[in-house]
């Protein structure tokens, strides 16, 4: 290799050398979410900003059309009277639900809306003991009679039927022994620990329609 093709090699190493660092530099700057907080987000000036925002899930706000998520937040240790409205276009998870902690990142539009491009919810594991509460089989077998009061029923969650909050019934109890079961109404968060086949106990009344309204939910412990 002569001297004019070793300075030129030179040259255009260079120069993807240069490119390269460009271009990671223009990813890592875009990819990269400013954490703020419920208020701060609620006055953001740049629009175009990626941000990363926390905050609990205010009771009852959040709806679904399509399969896109509406909800909003405010932060536990602020003014609740401050919010963030969030859009999420993606499947929520079962562990949303009212007044649940949701991480959220994304850009703030022109309309004060947050559209998220990623949502994490955290809700605390919480245990109940099973030891004076019904089984599936002995709920049903009152019949009537205990339509509209409040119990305590344990069993499992019946595989494949676990929802996120807002898609109308959250899941099916299933009594392990008989194999019978009921639908569950419940607009709370789950743990992330509820899964297909989790020993659960449940705090509500049956209504006549044959749907458990469920008040709390609980890992068996």
């Amino acid at each position: 290799m002569n001297a004019k093709m070793k300075r030129r090699l030179v040259a255009v190493s260079g120069i993807i050398v240069i490119v390269l660092i460009l271009v990671l530099a223009f990813v890592g700057g875009n990819s990269a979410a400013k954490t703020v907080s419920v208020a701060e987000a609620a006055e953001i000036a740049d629009p175009g900003q990626k941000i990363q925002v926390s905050g609990n899930v205010v009771t009852d706000s959040y709806s679904t059309s399509g399969n896109v998520l509406s909800f909003s937040i405010y932060d536990p240790d602020g003014d609740p009277g401050t919010q963030l409205e969030v859009r999420y276009g993606g499947a929520a998870a079962s562990t949303f639900g009212n007044d649940v902690t949701a991480i959220c990142t994304g850009k703030v539009g022109d309309d004060g809306v947050l559209e998220a491009s990623e949502l994490v919810t955290k809700c605390p594991s919480k245990y109940e003991s099973a030891t004076d509460a019904l089984t599936v089989g002995q709920l049903l077998g009152y019949g009537d009679g205990v339509t509209g009061k409040m119990v305590k029923v344990a069993g499992e969650v019946e595989p494949g039927t676990l929802k996120a909050a807002g898609q109308g019934e959250r899941l099916a109890l299933v009594d392990p022994e008989t194999g019978e079961s009921f639908p569950v109404a419940f607009d709370g968060a789950l743990s992330d620990e509820v899964a297909d086949g989790s020993a659960v106990v449940l705090t509500g009344s049956l209504g006549a329609d044959g749907t458990f309204d469920a008040t709390d939910v609980a890992l068996e412990g």
